[in-house]
């Protein structure tokens, strides 16, 4: 058996390290650990601040899912006051929200994804001519022609279109190879080039998708120009509790939003679709099915036994998550929970989520019992409601070594800077994978109903790679190939979203309607001295949901579950180990020193963990900084 550590797993957002127990003679994983080995503690920076302006401080959580904090936010604030935001501002927010999980979806597989599948060496390998006809092939084979309901194509023609010319591939491994040479690979560097998994594909499709790599490198900032012009800048767009501050006018040359910028983002859509189903989606689907074809089915983990989702996309604005309203008109209507998924659907069980399971003390919980935080005044194991959630930091250090150089971590004591998030006291996997699990149980059940056009969309490209992969979705979905080909799926139905709403908002904006906010309850003393809001929001990697309690005027208490606390927590001792635990142990290691698979299948994920904290006093000086993952690389002990 050997205890094998990475520490920590690169190209993600944040710090993870993973530890497994392998049986070399086997190579199963018999036991994984999971840690986020950071905390930045911005639930504590909320405390006594102005709800109005917590979506602009609690977005910082992330660079890279910036808007999807803070529409959590936003939503939080609006459901505690009743506010139900203007048509206008409910269009642009969902455009953004589609535009930033299209970018956060490609720019995973491309730059954070991609080199656990192939290699700028292996393409060395590779005949241009032979890889210009694999385009023509892929794109014949894998391009899915689904499209959503938009009535009016202002696009004349698709913009971004792979080359598939024999000059076109030479050019770029000629340029792989300079970089080869040079001895500085840069954005090549720290992987196990030699692993065995790099021959499982020819040489054709490591030469393709290395260098759609570098494409998409320049041309995925275009998805976002939506953020920019509706949003101000991008990362971190600019919202407003109430709606959106960029006014419109369509006479004015220098308003926000005027005709000349809606044609801005109505060219950048355009740009985005073309990305997707011409780039993106067909390298997926090409490269999974080989891998499935060579038998690689496993890496499924939790998503075989309990997946969780809160629906999103409502159809049109809606007065808050505690009422009821934000499930009323989802057009992607994942709210609920599937268990037993990988038993095949007919066993497979659907709970539907509804508004009064989210406010329950029952129902959604997050414990500590094996995180570095305590809660004081509360049994060790006992787990608390968002609500009444306490952030009160307890690092304990690791089992073995020292704080500054840990060599194993405690699993049967506390070894995360994560809580651990649970429904009815049972741990779930959330995130693409998860809406689409929903989504096609629920239809096979009959309690979907009549689909939405999202999710008749959604059942359609399920039913194309299945026929594709000659595999039932129950077989392909709950696997490290599934979880990443679905967030290609999932990126097709979003630029569909992005061109639905758009043209709902010129259409309304035709209408005479240009109002983008509701100030009626913008002054405080029109607020309850007391009053609780939650806001859901199916972002890129899974169920957000953001919590705030307003207490005169401000915040008393502000708790965030995000989708990477639902699937890298710790394990709990009655439920079991959390989704990238038991993707690990579903996985099997072929050379224990070099666990490729093991960082492979936490990838799928797209791990968004939390970045450094730096804590100031009130006159601007730094406290301290105290660093919890010094040691770095990878090491491996018998």
């Amino acid at each position: 058996m050997k205890h094998v550590v990475v520490d920590p797993v690169t190209r993600i957002e944040g710090h993870l390290r993973v530890e497994v127990q392998v049986d070399e003679a086997s190579g199963k994983v018999q036991d994984a650990i999971s840690s986020g080995t950071a905390w930045r503690g911005l639930e504590l920076v909320m405390n006594d601040r102005d709800p109005r302006d917590a979506w602009a401080y609690i977005q910082r959580i992330c660079g890279v899912c910036t808007t999807a904090h803070a529409l959590a936010s936003l939503r939080a604030v609006e459901d505690a006051l009743g506010i139900t935001i203007p048509k206008n501002a409910h269009y642009i927010r969902s455009i953004m929200a589609a535009s930033q999980t299209i970018q956060d979806h490609v720019i995973h597989f491309y730059h954070l994804h991609a080199l656990d599948w192939v290699s700028p060496l292996e393409a060395l390998k590779a005949d241009p001519i032979a890889t210009a006809h694999l385009q023509s092939v892929v794109l014949q084979n894998y391009k899915l022609p689904f499209t959503g309901p938009a009535k009016i194509d202002t696009e004349a023609y698709p913009k971004e279109f792979p080359q598939a010319a024999p000059e076109y591939f030479d050019t770029f491994k000629k340029k792989i190879q300079a970089i080869v040479e040079s001895g500085q690979l840069g954005i090549f560097a720290a992987q196990w080039w030699d692993h065995p998994d790099y021959q499982l594909l020819p040489p054709e499709v490591h030469l393709l998708a290395v260098t759609h790599y570098l494409e998409m490198l320049d041309k995925q900032r275009e998805i976002v120009i939506p953020h920019v012009i509706l949003g101000g800048k991008n990362p971190h767009p600019h919202y407003m509790v109430g709606g959106m501050p960029c006014s419109i006018s369509l006479d004015d040359g220098n308003a926000p939003l005027n005709t000349a910028r809606l044609n801005i983002v109505d060219r950048a859509i355009n740009t985005t679709r073309s990305l997707v189903n011409n780039f993106y989606l067909p390298d997926v689907l090409a490269i999974g099915a080989l891998y499935v074809q060579k038998g690689y089915v496993d890496g499924g983990g939790l998503s075989k036994e309990r997946v969780l989702g809160f629906g999103d996309y409502p159809d049109e604005p809606f007065s808050g998550a505690s009422d009821g309203s934000y499930f009323k008109n989802q057009l992607i209507r994942c709210n609920g929970v599937v268990e037993n998924f990988g038993k095949g659907v007919a066993q497979a069980v659907y709970t539907e989520l509804k508004s009064e399971d989210i406010t329950s003390p029952e129902v959604l919980t997050e414990g500590v019992e094996h995180a570095w935080y305590e809660y004081p005044g509360h049994k060790s194991d006992e787990s608390l409601h968002p609500w009444d959630g306490i952030t009160s930091a307890k690092f304990a250090g690791p089992k073995e070594g020292t704080e500054t150089d840990w060599k194993a971590l405690n699993e049967q004591g506390k070894y995360s800077w994560l809580k651990t998030p649970k429904w009815r006291g049972k741990l779930c996997e959330v995130g693409p994978l998860a809406r689409y699990i929903i989504i096609y149980t629920k239809a096979k059940k009959g309690v979907l109903g009549e689909p939405t056009w999202a999710e008749k969309m959604i059942l359609d490209q399920i039913d194309a790679v299945s026929k594709v992969l000659k595999l039932q979705p129950e077989v392909w979905m709950p696997t490290m190939v599934g979880r990443t080909a679905v967030r290609a799926l999932e990126a097709q139905v979003n630029s569909e979203m992005s061109r639905y709403f758009f043209d709902k908002l010129i259409a309304n904006i035709k209408s005479g309607d240009t109002k983008v906010a509701n100030t009626d309850k913008w002054d405080p003393k029109t607020w309850p001295k007391e009053a609780k809001g939650v806001g859901l929001y199916e972002a890129p990697r899974g169920a957000l949901s953001h919590w705030i309690v307003i207490k005169n005027g401000k915040t008393a208490n502000y708790q965030a579950i995000v989708p990477t606390t639902w699937n890298a927590c710790p394990r709990d001792d009655k439920a079991g180990h959390g989704a990238y635990e038991q993707a690990m142990m579903d996985t099997k290691v072929k050379i224990p020193d070099k666990p490729l698979e093991i960082v492979k299948v936490v990838r799928s994920f797209d791990p968004c963990m939390a970045c450094a904290t730096h804590l100031y006093n009130a006159k601007g000086e730094k406290i301290k900084v105290v660093t919890t993952d010094p040691y770095t690389g990878t090491h491996v002990e018998e």
